[in-house]
């Protein structure tokens, strides 16, 4: 049974990630390419959030209750789109840092004082 429950969940993650707009949105903000881009990708809470308002208003006027659900949905995404925003700065700047002092270890000390010899790298004296 557990195994039957696992399967299913494994499929409907898999489902989800693969086909769902705003989960194949956050994916691409998740890459560094797409970590500059967090901070517009919070504006598509805003149509998430009047699409719920509007379904919500369909609903109270007599329409489906299963409109409760895209309601539901709806507000998860724009709190997914909310979210992204702030995190994708945080993992800008820890990726912009990795990358400064990965390039400051790779750099050679080029200064030269006055009066003294350079050294090349790997030169024996």
């Amino acid at each position: 049974m557990i195994r039957l429950i696992w399967s299913a969940s494994v499929h409907i993650r898999y489902f989800m990630r693969r086909y769902m707009p705003t989960n194949i949105a956050l994916d691409a903000l998740r890459t560094r390419r797409g970590h500059k881009r967090g901070l517009p990708a919070m504006l598509l809470t805003l149509p998430y959030l009047y699409a719920s308002s509007y379904c919500l208003q369909l609903v109270e006027t007599g329409a489906p209750g299963w409109l409760h659900l895209i309601v539901l949905v709806c507000i998860w995404n724009a709190m997914k789109c909310f979210w992204i925003g702030p995190i994708s700065l945080v993992l800008l700047a820890r990726e912009r840092i990795r990358e400064a002092t990965a390039t400051r270890r790779i750099e050679p000390d080029t200064t030269v004082t006055a009066g003294q010899p350079v050294q090349l790298a790997g030169a024996h004296t």
